[in-house]
């Protein structure tokens, strides 16, 4: 009785701390988009994911700076040792983006030259991923919340070595008050009307070539509009 009492009142108290952060959504204007520890060694550790599926992931995360023109920040570990550089399509898509490369500092908010970066953006909404999820993700933004700031992760851009470390440090960033979210949702949130600039026009080869199920579905409705006709059966269709 008092186990089933304690672990009831344990779930009512994750749940109030769960309510207590108001809902934000994310602004164009007052966003910074961080790359932390995407490093081609420390691909590597990543497990929870499928290579090819989270390859395509981190790079799709570098690029919504692009195509929202978000001021991005880059930031690398140890980068000449076995962690390695960032994957060169995330440097050629950010040429003049500040590089950070922290000689020692696990959390990237402990390097002087980091925070200094951040301020300097004077955004106050951030748009996170890094490898690992536990470390290089939760730490910065466990600190980036501390300084006050409103912190986006992106789920599916961050990685670490199992499913189950990936869920119970995910779950530890909501209880935080970070925002863990999907691909698609920042890109729908930054974006918010279709007929907006970027809108329709911009996202739609974009969403292709970085979320190709939602860019097939726009090929195909393409496709109908274009030479598409009805065979036998779709009449009876509801």
């Amino acid at each position: 009785m008092k186990f089933t009492t304690l672990l009831t009142t344990g779930l009512m108290v994750l749940t109030a701390q769960a309510d207590s952060f108001p809902w934000e959504r994310l602004d164009k204007n007052d966003s910074l988009l961080i790359v932390v520890d995407l490093q081609v060694g420390l691909f590597h550790t990543v497990r929870d994911w499928d290579p090819t599926v989270y390859k395509q992931n981190m790079l799709a995360h570098a690029a919504i700076g692009q195509v929202f023109n978000l001021p991005t920040i880059l930031t690398t570990s140890a980068e000449t040792g076995p962690n390695g550089p960032l994957p060169q399509e995330i440097l050629d898509m950010h040429p003049t983006a500040p590089l950070i490369q922290r000689q020692g500092e696990v959390n990237a908010w402990d390097n002087p030259e980091f925070r200094e970066a951040v301020r300097a953006a004077n955004k106050s909404q951030i748009i996170i991923a890094g490898i690992v999820t536990d470390v290089c993700t939760a730490f910065l933004a466990r600190s980036l919340r501390a300084e006050g700031y409103s912190v986006w992760a992106n789920l599916e851009a961050s990685g670490t070595v199992t499913k189950e470390i990936r869920d119970l440090a995910n779950d530890q960033l909501t209880r935080a008050g970070v925002n863990v979210v999907s691909l698609f949702a920042i890109v729908c949130d930054l974006m918010r009307d279709w007929r907006h600039t970027p809108g329709a026009v911009q996202l739609q080869p974009w969403l292709d070539r970085w979320m190709p199920a939602y860019g097939m579905i726009s090929r195909a409705h393409r496709a109908a509009v274009v030479n598409g006709t009805h065979v036998p059966g779709q009449e009876f269709l509801p």
